[in-house]
């Protein structure tokens, strides 16, 4: 696997997407949690859908329940959860594992081509962030702590980049 765009996953309705639908794009990939004190970043991740997604950004949200158990609803309470109380308009993608055995295809990757804090590969809270550029491939990871309007900067850069399709 080479890029984003080699993966699928499937959006909090269950349908499946295939990442490759967002070629060109900027894309920003977070777990995301229900009940987590870094839960109010919601609202900073709506504020960049609306602020860049007319430009080429796309957000998507990945609810887990690994850490602390912060999640522990289906995927029709998450998604109401997150329109009702934080206006989210983002595309929410299906409950899934970001670590360990069950973890999905997408974050494996993800892990490996940006490690964290000492080159750590696992996910180690909610809110974890992964920015790609247009290209599919990942810019940069930024920890749960790192607030929504922090990436504003790297967004613009990487929102700044042309692409072009490649030629086959």
């Amino acid at each position: 696997m080479t890029s984003l765009y080699d993966f699928q996953a499937a959006r909090i309705d269950g349908q499946p997407v295939r990442l490759s639908d967002y070629r060109g794009q900027v894309l920003l990939i977070v777990n995301t949690a229900s009940a987590c004190g870094f839960t109010p970043q919601f609202a900073g991740l709506e504020e960049l859908h609306k602020k860049y997604a007319a430009r080429g950004l796309v957000l998507l949200g990945f609810p887990c329940n690994q850490f602390g158990k912060q999640d522990p609803g289906n995927n029709l309470d998450i998604g109401a959860f997150c329109e009702k109380n934080y206006g989210v308009d983002f595309t929410m993608m299906s409950k899934i594992d970001v670590n360990g055995p069950n973890a999905i295809p997408l974050y494996d990757w993800l892990k490996k081509e940006a490690p964290g804090v000492l080159g750590t590969k696992s996910i180690k809270w909610n809110f974890t962030k992964f920015l790609s550029g247009r290209d599919g491939k990942v810019i940069k990871r930024y920890a749960p702590k790192t607030k929504p309007r922090e990436l504003d900067e790297d967004i613009e850069s990487a929102l700044a980049v042309t692409y072009s399709t490649p030629q086959r």
